[in-house]
């Protein structure tokens, strides 16, 4: 396909959005409720599936070219021109690029056929798919933009999106706190990514003369690459300091510590979101930052070290607080959140190839888990409490078997799921890294980053497992012996059909005053959802079709078929990696050279630990929750493990970024701002104001209004100007 139909994917998704917003609510109303939404959603999946298409035949004819043609710049049209500098609005179509456009459109395609589904009974129908092609939409930009500004703006525009889809209940304060929190903590990281993008800007219009470039389109990636070897290459401290902005930017999507606190309360949002936002699309971008800028960061050790050690420690408490979790898609959040540590660890230690490679295996099995999730938390009237679930794989066979597949994909059992290929690549290369900065253990950061990673495979498989048995085995209907207002207490933030019996929860009249306690609005809340509890008499029945079809899909790109895709045949000499070698090369930095650091690490020794890890932490999880849920997690919070109810809370992180961050250091902060805006700022603008007025009383004395008076100084002034003319000439006359 020609790779100047590249603007069509996004294209597709705006003219969705338009649709939706435009005629979508005016459509339903006359098309009736039931047939309106079913031709809404199909028209809100329709430009999504199409973009697919055009990215895998875009893709197709990429790949059939030389490795090191494959990139091709596609202008759609002039946006910012001045004197020296010209922004267009072109499109970079390279192995980078269309990876993640495969990713976006096509896992998120499968995410909106679910959501035709599981929100189809939504009043709110086409407001909700408007956000959800527009959040396509700004995603797309950021990967396939050729320049820093696009870049931007695709960062921006997922950051508004993700606002509007987690506040998408707004009327419910939980979810609009949430949505204040999302927006805020990555306005944090943005400022980072902001002034990353400026020093950018001021290094190379400082140094482009001296080296020659002449091209005015210089803020653009085949521009600003070539010139890591030129002109960054001998700037060093100035390099490092822009990959640490750059870094702090990342940090704030892509949810690394500390900056990951809006993640888990995204969760406010409604399951096919949550599976968006964490899967495959916003918290990625930070790992795409990284690999599109691979060239700077591969020139600073310093910048490496801290993004490997980052992403080590993220992965590590991530894992730890999802032990304590009990809503089912918190502990999937907190998965994320470390499963992302993963990511950077990889790109910390130059292995950019494996961040990519786990970001394609994360996206099919964290999809699957999510939408899984929002499957169950369907079919148990949407409480989220995996403490009221237990043995529904009998009522669930369809949705238990493919989320054990995911299960399975990220715990890592060996060559069968489509996780173990993607750590072992990360895992492998972390371990046997030579070039970040030396540890006090006598190994680089980056190693001890990989071994802590492995630390943190063995967490996650216990975890998960779990997740699972609570959820689906431990032979106890646990919802069989709730108390209804007991059921009423735990467990609805995410609804996904709100107008049972001609009811709309999320659209009373009555709804509560955003500055109602949070006591008072679950109370509210529990009271609107009155309909939705748990008893005795529930019985849970499987998803429609159009909910289990994506998760087919999804479960087969977490096989071990998408690993082997994408990894190649192992063995001891890794001569063979096609996502490595001969599709990201030679994009991605190390790309080229990656393997025989891999190949110092004996695939057979990283199969074993590896199997040893994914099977000690499956066992232990089944041996601890196989009997059913223990005591100390149970309803009765004052009985559990101190540690672990130190876990559930996240070890206070939360409270004291909120608490103490948030009330006493912004307060703080937002004191010094006002004292500088009143007395600096106000005191200026107010000055001038004040000499104005002096000078203009003082020139106001002398015009009085009177024309004598007037007429006076001008005989005045013209007698003055008479003398001065005899004196000047005299004086000039006497010269000579």
């Amino acid at each position: 396909m020609d790779f100047n139909l590249i603007w069509l994917l996004i294209f597709l998704p705006l003219m969705g959005s338009i649709v939706q917003a435009a005629v979508g609510k005016s459509f339903i109303a006359s098309m009736g409720p039931k047939q309106g939404r079913a031709w809404m959603g199909f028209l809100a999946v329709l430009p999504v599936a199409l973009g697919f298409f055009v990215a895998v035949g875009i893709t197709l004819n990429l790949h059939r070219q030389p490795a090191e043609n494959r990139v091709a710049i596609v202008k759609v049209f002039d946006w910012i021109t001045l004197q020296n500098l010209s922004i267009p609005f072109e499109l970079r179509v390279d192995p980078l690029s269309m990876t993640m456009a495969l990713v976006v459109t096509g896992i998120g395609g499968l995410i909106h056929i679910f959501a035709t589904g599981y929100m189809a009974e939504e009043p709110d129908f086409p407001r909700f798919f408007s956000y959800f092609n527009l959040f396509i939409v700004f995603m797309l930009t950021l990967v396939l933009g050729n320049n820093l500004a696009l870049l931007f703006i695709g960062w921006e525009g997922v950051g508004l999106c993700s606002y509007l889809l987690i506040g998408f209940w707004y009327k419910d304060l939980n979810n609009s706190k949430a949505a204040n929190k999302a927006f805020i903590v990555n306005r944090i990281g943005d400022v980072g990514l902001t002034l990353g993008i400026f020093y950018i800007a001021f290094v190379l219009a400082g140094n482009k003369e001296a080296l020659g470039i002449t091209d005015p389109r210089w803020l653009s990636y085949d521009v600003i690459l070539p010139a890591a070897e030129t002109i960054f290459k001998q700037l060093p401290t100035e390099t490092t300091i822009i990959c640490l902005l750059l870094f702090v930017g990342a940090m704030g999507k892509s949810a690394q510590f500390p900056l990951y606190v809006w993640l888990p309360d995204a969760m406010a949002g409604p399951t096919p979101v949550s599976a968006l936002i964490h899967a495959a699309t916003m918290v990625t971008s930070g790992v795409v930052l990284l690999n599109r800028m691979s060239p700077l960061f591969s020139l600073s050790p310093l910048a490496m070290t801290v993004v490997a050690l980052v992403g080590a420690l993220t992965a590590l408490l991530g894992a730890s607080i999802a032990f304590g979790q009990t809503d089912i898609k918190k502990v999937l959040a907190y998965s994320t959140v470390s499963q992302l540590g993963y990511m950077f660890i990889a790109c910390g230690v130059g292995a950019f190839w494996g961040g990519m490679f786990h970001v394609i295996t994360h996206a099919f099995f964290k999809a699957l888990l999510f939408l899984g999730s929002g499957a169950v938390i369907y079919a148990m009237a949407h409480d989220q409490d995996m403490r009221n679930y237990g043995n529904l794989f009998k009522k669930l066979p369809i949705t238990g078997t493919l989320m054990m597949i995911g299960y399975l994909a990220i715990a890592g059992v060996p060559f069968l799921f489509a996780g173990f290929w993607s750590k072992e690549a990360v895992l492998g290369y972390a371990v046997n890294d030579h070039a970040t900065l030396m540890s006090p253990f006598g190994i680089t950061w980056g190693a001890f980053a990989g071994w802590v990673g492995f630390l943190v495979a063995l967490m996650t498989a216990f975890y998960m497992t779990r997740m699972m048995i609570l959820t689906f085995f431990s032979g106890q209907e646990r919802w069989r012996s709730l108390e209804p207002a007991h059921a009423h207490a735990h467990g609805h933030a995410d609804h996904g059909h709100h107008s049972h019996n001609g009811h709309d929860d999320h659209h009373h009249e009555d709804h509560h005053d955003f500055f109602m306690s949070d006591e008072e609005a679950r109370a509210l809340h529990a009271h609107h959802d009155h309909h939705h509890s748990l008893d005795k008499n529930h019985e849970p029945k499987e998803v429609p079709a159009v909910m289990w079809l994506p998760l087919t899909l999804l479960a087969l790109g977490s096989t071990g078929i998408t690993g082997w895709l994408l990894y190649g045949t192992p063995g001891n000499d890794h001569s063979h990696y096609p996502l490595k070698q001969d599709w990201l090369y030679p994009v991605a930095h190390g790309a080229k050279e990656a393997g025989k650091h891999v190949a110092q690490f004996n695939f057979t020794t990283l199969l074993i630990i590896s199997s040893v890890i994914a099977f000690a932490g499956m066992a232990l999880g089944w041996f601890v929750y196989s009997k059913g849920l223990p005591k100390n997690e149970g309803h009765d919070e004052k009985a559990w493990n101190p540690v672990l109810k130190l876990a559930g809370d996240q070890w206070k992180i939360d409270w004291l970024f909120s608490n103490f961050l948030a009330l006493q250091v912004g307060a703080s902060v937002g004191k010094v701002l006002k004292w500088f805006d009143e007395k600096i700022v106000d005191g200026i603008v107010m000055g001038l104001g004040s000499l104005s007025q002096v000078i203009g009383s003082l020139l106001r004395k002398p015009q009085t209004g009177k024309v004598r008076e007037y007429a006076l100084l001008m005989q005045f002034g013209v007698i003055a100007l008479v003398v001065w003319m005899v004196v000047f000439f005299s004086s000039k006359g006497g010269s000579n």
